[in-house]
């Protein structure tokens, strides 16, 4: 249990690190900063391991987890701003 808080905390910590070095508009507030922090560490972690960094006992430390998290981000906003670009002017569907 206190090992799902310090992932809480972490990952806060890192998605605003990862938040400051890349600025500007993100829908989405202290949730998905925390969100963003934690699935950056789990990609940190996942690369590492694919790579041959880190065993298989361990994780990400802290600058690979904010390289993750800026990671992440640069994908949330491709995401969300291809979602947000759908429709045209008016809220009307786009055409050409």
């Amino acid at each position: 249990m206190l090992g799902f808080f310090w992932a809480l905390i972490i990952g806060f910590i890192v998605g605003a690190i990862a938040k400051f070095i890349m600025p500007g508009r993100d829908p989405g507030g202290f949730i998905i900063t925390i969100l963003l922090g934690i699935c950056g560490s789990e990609l940190a972690t996942f690369l590492g391991r694919a790579v041959g960094w880190y065993r298989g006992d361990q994780t990400a430390r802290f600058v690979g987890s904010v390289v993750g998290a800026v990671i992440i981000l640069a994908i949330y906003r491709v995401y969300v701003g291809r979602r947000g670009s759908v429709a045209g002017p008016g809220g009307g569907p786009r055409f050409g």
